[in-house]
């Protein structure tokens, strides 16, 4: 009877059956936020919420797509359990408006004592060394990391043949619950079924390659988005790409940085510092020089007496802001050399020159003297 009262996922949803992967998400999101348990004040807003949820993990999942749209409601719940068909469901999805994340949410389709046959597989942490430029200007990076994964071979069912028979000691919940009376009052207990592990489900055959537990121990391959402008200690994290559990739910990856020295380029927040050496003369009667940037080199003026210690400033030339627009500046130190080890004849042209400024050449502001603009 429950079968021919479901609705189809289609117009629960609101959509129609060319309907995209985006446009079912916003149809889900808009109806989650109309009918969450927190917010929604109607009388049925819970089980509107269950209907919607499952006619989401259906439609957003490729696969169970596919069955629902080939056998319908009848045939599609002769193959999935309500287990099955929250398998890989992101439950964070509720974040996006402020809802609660996992435990609240999976509590208001299966009750707390079902959390346990839906608990994550556990996190990993990938330690990611990247150049200087590349944390400047953002990366796409392959990682490869042993973890455990579904089995391709029974997709995770444990299964050679797919097929899976409902636990007759737990009756298909993977539990059992015990009642005790005390002086205290009753109290139930929730215990796992050592029949099924937990899953609900008998194996008759199992799988050659997992063994039956649905898992296997490979190198994991994924390709990653390193955006511009992370520092060392900077932290990505990577949904459902951590180990995967028995019942099928993944864990989180968590990539941590760490961004290489440069050679010549120091970073203060999104600003670059670099020291450039020129030359007495040069510095003396200006001139202009070819100045490294991360985005290549430029030319910059030098003016007339330029001091030792005298900084620039580059607009636009730094990091990038991390998760916005713009960039810091290139902040750029002029050292001037002094000559060493004069010939008699260079040390006499030297004392010529001092006598005709009549004082002695002063040495030039330190590194926080006044700072300039450059304009290329």
């Amino acid at each position: 009877m429950k079968m021919a009262t479901k609705r189809d996922y289609y117009e629960v949803l609101g959509v129609s059956k060319n309907a995209s992967k985006e446009e079912i998400k916003k149809a889900y999101k808009d109806l989650a936020k109309k009918y969450h348990p927190d917010v929604s004040k109607e009388h049925n807003a819970a089980e509107k919420f269950k209907e919607i949820s499952e006619a989401y993990a259906v439609l957003s999942d490729e696969k169970k797509k596919s069955a629902y749209d080939q056998f319908g409601h009848e045939g599609f719940d002769q193959r999935y359990t309500q287990e099955d068909i929250f398998r890989g469901f992101d439950f964070d999805v509720f974040k996006d408006f402020g809802f609660g994340g996992f435990d609240d949410i999976f509590d208001v389709f299966f009750g707390k004592g079902e959390r346990e046959r839906f608990e994550r597989g556990a996190d990993l942490r990938f330690n990611l060394e990247i150049t200087f430029e590349e944390a400047a200007f953002g990366i796409k990076k392959e990682l490869n990391f042993p973890a455990n994964i579904e089995c391709d071979n029974c997709d995770g069912t444990g299964s050679e043949d797919g097929k899976l028979t409902r636990c007759t000691k737990c009756n298909g919940t993977g539990q059992f619950r015990i009642s005790k009376r005390t002086p205290f009052g009753s109290f139930t207990s929730i215990t796992t079924c050592n029949n099924c592990q937990g899953t609900g489900k008998i194996i008759e055959n199992y799988c050659k390659v997992c063994k039956g537990s649905g898992i296997v121990r490979k190198t994991k391959t994924i390709e990653v988005d390193i955006p511009a402008g992370v520092e060392t200690g900077s932290s990505l994290r990577i949904k459902a790409e951590g180990e995967i559990s028995r019942n099928g739910h993944a864990g989180d990856l968590y990539i941590v940085l760490y961004v290489k020295p440069h050679k010549i380029f120091e970073r203060k927040e999104d600003n670059i510092y670099v020291t450039v050496p020129i030359t007495f003369a040069q510095a003396t009667l200006g001139t202009k020089i070819e100045v490294p940037t991360l985005d290549g080199e430029v030319e910059m003026k030098i003016p007339a007496g330029t001091q030792s210690g005298t900084i620039f400033r580059l607009k636009n030339k730094g990091i990038k802001h991390l998760n916005s627009y713009g960039r810091g500046d290139q902040f750029i130190e002029i050292i001037v050399k002094i000559p060493e080890n004069l010939t008699k004849k260079q040390k006499e042209l030297v004392q010529e020159l001092s006598k005709e400024f009549k004082e002695d050449i002063k040495p030039g502001k330190g590194f926080f003297g006044k700072i300039k603009d450059v304009f290329l």
